[in-house]
């Protein structure tokens, strides 16, 4: 990621990812801005997967959802085109991921619901405001996502294991980091583990399922958050006949800030 693509403005970088000339990750852009997730289902398996999100609140926090066949939500932006502002789409058939694409426009259909959820990317800012280093923005690069044996809740024909984000902290750094990831329970909210990654069924810290390896000084631990790539291990599982959701670590960028969703 190019230091002046950091410190584009919203409203151009916006721009630049509808076009498609940016498609790269989002993490450490428009810093202030809520970041989300996006689920798109037939709506046939709409309610089905909005009980999943109740049902799982950490690894899914659900900000809004659209009526069927609509492209635009208020409550996020009244700009924002849900199937144009993504860096890239992944689109998935009977739960197999079938292509990545940098738009939808030849893939929308009026029955479909998009689901907008929570991200990691938007606690971030915290961590930095508050002194810490993020190493993944320190690196440029993505971050490290994992598949994990965490289960979450069921709810119809939805089921899976949860998918988790992690950062390093030396173990100071990772106690305020939870303080402050604490704060903001749209974004994931608190860890859900952190120390040694085969408890939660990771065999190589090293190598992530998604994202980017990042770099694990010594006297680090690695600190794990519930991760909005869960649904799309959900999805493997669970084998809707069509969904699309957003690349992992690529996320839609809103006009809401992050502080609105933040508790004292």
């Amino acid at each position: 990621m190019s230091e002046s693509v950091s410190q584009l403005p919203l409203a151009e970088l916006r721009q630049r990812i509808r076009e498609n000339t940016y498609t790269g990750s989002t993490s450490g852009l428009a810093q202030g801005y809520l970041q989300a997730n996006l689920v798109i289902l037939p709506v046939d398996w709409a309610n089905e997967f909005l009980l999943f999100c109740q049902r799982n609140p950490v690894a899914c926090p659900l900000i809004g959802m659209t009526e069927p066949g609509e492209k635009h939500l208020a409550e996020i932006g009244l700009d924002i085109d849900i199937s144009r502002d993504v860096p890239e789409y992944h689109v998935f058939y009977e739960g197999k991921f079938e292509h990545a694409c940098s738009d939808l426009a030849d893939r929308w259909r009026d029955d479909l619901v998009t689901f907008v959820l929570g991200c990691s990317f938007s606690f971030e800012e915290a961590m930095l405001q508050t002194g810490l280093r993020v190493r993944n923005i320190d690196q440029q690069c993505n971050v490290s996502m994992y598949d994990t044996t965490i289960p979450c809740q069921p709810a119809g024909r939805f089921h899976g294991n949860m998918v988790v984000s992690m950062r390093p902290f030396i173990p100071a750094d990772a106690i305020r980091a939870i303080q402050v990831t604490t704060r903001f329970p749209k974004a994931h909210g608190a860890p859900v583990h952190f120390g040694d990654p085969a408890a939660i069924g990771i065999e190589d810290i090293h190598t992530p399922n998604y994202g980017d390896a990042v770099e694990i000084k010594p006297q680090e631990v690695p600190v794990f958050w519930a991760c909005g790539v869960t649904p799309q291990n959900v999805m493997r599982n669970s084998k809707p006949p069509f969904c699309i959701t957003h690349a992992p670590g690529k996320m839609l960028i809103t006009d809401r800030l992050n502080n609105e969703f933040a508790f004292l």
